[in-house]
């Protein structure tokens, strides 16, 4: 971070912000189906060649978009998701003993990122109790209930898009590209954004940012994504 006066500036180029992924890293990613996946840094780390990640995210997105490019290419040993149905090479991969998938409820999984961002020890919750879902897990019994224990997820790096960011990191999503970034935002180690406009700080008014700029490390400008040529390939 740049130091302006009495002012944080968080706005880094991207050869900066790629200086803090490394083969072998847990990468965090918002986004649903590809939407709110940060396009610039995912090509970033591509071209890094970046490998053997743990990647936590929601899904694998499609072959060609989001962060089901870095499954395409084999850049990702495990995932941790709630489907990867929509990326036909994800379950290949999973067939065939080349990717570990750990696979966790939707719900389960924006509580377990939430628990991670917050600081919390886990969450309780009777989903998969007498399943296969509760192998290798801690019963923890409140009253007269059993519980399973779900851990809390963080990584070393979270990467989220943003619509705006102002200097500081206080952000502002796209409708519904919102979805897991703000969880997201919260349980990196290190966080960085995505955006596709960078505004000075008080451009933004206080009532429509959702992540305060308080969870934010860096800020890289979005080059955008030609996504024709993705749905194309």
């Amino acid at each position: 971070m740049a130091h302006t006066g009495d002012r944080f500036d968080k706005v880094v180029s991207l050869e900066h912000a790629l200086s803090y992924f490394h083969s072998g890293m847990t990468l965090m990613v918002g986004g649903f189906g590809g939407v709110g996946n940060p396009p610039t840094l995912i090509e970033g780390i591509l071209e890094k060649g970046i490998r053997e990640i743990t990647l936590i995210s929601n899904d694998t997105a499609f072959p060609h978009i989001g962060v089901g490019r870095l499954v395409t290419e084999r850049r990702v040993k495990k995932v941790i998701a709630s489907h990867i149905g929509s990326n036909p090479n994800a379950g290949a991969q999973m067939t065939a003993g080349e990717l570990e998938v750990e696979f966790c409820p939707q719900g389960i999984l924006a509580e377990r990122v939430r628990a991670g961002g917050v600081g919390l020890g886990g969450i309780l919750s009777d989903i998969g109790i007498g399943t296969i879902a509760e192998k290798g897990k801690t019963k923890v019994t409140v009253g007269d209930k059993e519980y399973l224990l779900e851990t809390p997820l963080t990584a070393e790096v979270a990467i989220v898009h943003a619509k705006k960011a102002d200097r500081f990191g206080n952000l502002v999503y796209d409708t519904s590209a919102r979805n897991f970034n703000p969880l997201v935002a919260m349980a990196g180690d290190i966080t960085i954004v995505e955006a596709d406009e960078i505004v000075q700080i008080g451009d933004l008014h206080p009532e429509e940012i959702v992540t305060p700029g308080v969870f934010v490390d860096m800020i890289v400008q979005s080059k955008g994504v030609n996504w024709r040529w993705a749905w194309e390939k």
